[in-house]
């Protein structure tokens, strides 16, 4: 109450000086010191609508900010906002609110100084006061607000200092008020900021929320390839094994040790354990010595992979598929057989893994449309979207070469990503 008061009291003064001298001059120049007793009037009537405007300002500023002091009633209005960005972004974000306000006009912004300046048409919420009556008094009117807004860089954040006040000289706040146009124009550009990193703030959540769940349905993705892969010639085998235990039991023996060995490389990991070239390649060995007792001389074996190679992260049972796949439909159906090669190459951050055979070649059956190699590509794109590739070309002069090539990455990046597949 006594901060209201006072305001209308100051600025009922400052008018009542004006007013006396300007009766003053009145009577001793127009009316050559014989004032007439109607004079005494004007100065009354003056200060009786100077309270009036007064008292209208701070009604309107206490419906905007719902309180009234010193601060809010003032015509120049500063605020200081943390803005939780990158100067860059911070200044990007408050030129968009300033620019959307209503009435903003002749923005000028400089990206460089972190600067904005605006001019904003002053929307007077009442009618015209009765100085903007009077055209003598005109140089006293406002037509426009103006607003500076600086952003200070810090360690992450950007600091804004912004200023809201009428555009005109500073003294004539001791007679005039702005009804609140620039507390207005302050607190319309806070809610702007405020809204606009609200909304950031959800974009972002829901961005890492999307990515949550992306992973979780890729993981799940990947783990439906791989079941899909792992059983593939389980039963034959222990089909085989139960054959040769009653003609051949060396045989069967050495199967069922090979089928060990591949199905300790194919217990299921834990999800941040990613394979190796070398782990894949003892599965595949294991599960070419069970094809060659099944196949006997018809199957030749060919390694061709660098020792130094054997320790760079490759995907789970891409390699066996690939085995698979020169097996069942290049060698196995060949008359008299053939030679399986497994080939490891590096050049220039990448590692290709290449399964070639002189088996029948590319025909509609293996024409990439089987369960095995669909998983291949599925599994690559899931795991390493474009970075990795898969090849399928005719061998030459007979047969089919596959070739996986995938970035190298040192093993304690892989165990973070997910190149295990």
């Amino acid at each position: 109450m006594f901060t209201t008061i006072w305001f209308i009291v100051r600025a009922s003064f400052g008018w009542s000086l004006l007013i006396l001298f300007s009766t003053i001059f009145i009577v001793n120049v127009v009316f050559r010191n014989h004032m007439p007793e109607e004079i005494i009037f004007l100065p009354l009537a003056g200060v009786a609508l100077v309270m009036g405007i007064s008292f209208s300002h701070v009604r309107r500023v206490r419906l905007i900010a719902s309180q009234v002091d010193a601060g809010t009633l003032a015509n120049r209005q500063r605020r200081q906002i943390e803005i939780p960005l990158e100067a860059n972004e911070a200044f990007e974000l408050v030129d968009a609110a300033i620019r959307e306000l209503p009435g903003a006009e002749d923005t000028d912004s400089a990206k460089d100084s972190l600067q904005i300046r605006a001019k904003i048409k002053r929307i007077d919420p009442y009618q015209a006061n009765f100085v903007d009556e009077l055209k003598m008094l005109d140089f006293l009117a406002t037509k426009r607000n103006q607003i500076l807004a600086t952003i200070t860089p810090g360690d992450g954040i950007g600091s804004l200092t912004l200023i809201c006040e009428p555009e005109r000289p500073a003294w004539t706040d001791l007679f005039l008020v702005d009804n609140g146009t620039n507390l207005e124009n302050a607190e319309a550009v806070t809610r702007a900021i405020t809204r606009r990193i609200a909304e950031r703030r959800r974009k972002e959540k829901a961005s890492a929320t999307q990515s949550v769940t992306e992973k979780e349905l890729t993981v799940a993705k990947l783990n439906l390839l791989h079941a899909q892969v792992e059983p593939h010639f389980l039963y034959n085998t222990l089909a085989s094994a139960q054959l040769l235990t009653r003609a051949d039991p060396a045989a069967a023996d050495q199967m069922l040790g090979n089928l060990i060995t591949y199905l300790r490389h194919s217990l299921p990991r834990t999800e941040d354990t990613a394979s190796t070239i070398g782990e894949e390649l003892e599965r595949s060995i294991a599960y070419l010595d069970i094809m060659k007792i099944r196949m006997g001389t018809r199957l030749s074996i060919q390694i061709q992979v660098p020792t130094e190679l054997k320790t760079l992260p490759f995907p789970m049972m891409m390699l066996q598929t690939l085995v698979e796949n020169a097996i069942k439909h290049g060698l196995e159906p060949k008359t008299g057989g053939g030679t399986i090669w497994i080939i490891a190459r590096q050049h220039e951050g990448n590692v290709a893994v290449t399964v070639a055979d002189d088996g029948n070649g590319l025909g509609t059956e293996i024409g990439g449309t089987g369960i095995g190699l669909k998983n291949v590509r599925e599994r690559l794109r899931l795991a390493y979207a474009n970075t990795a590739s898969f090849v399928l070309v005719g061998n030459f002069p007979t047969g089919v070469a596959a070739t996986i090539t995938v970035p190298v990455i040192k093993e304690d990046a892989a165990e973070k990503g997910e190149q295990h597949a």
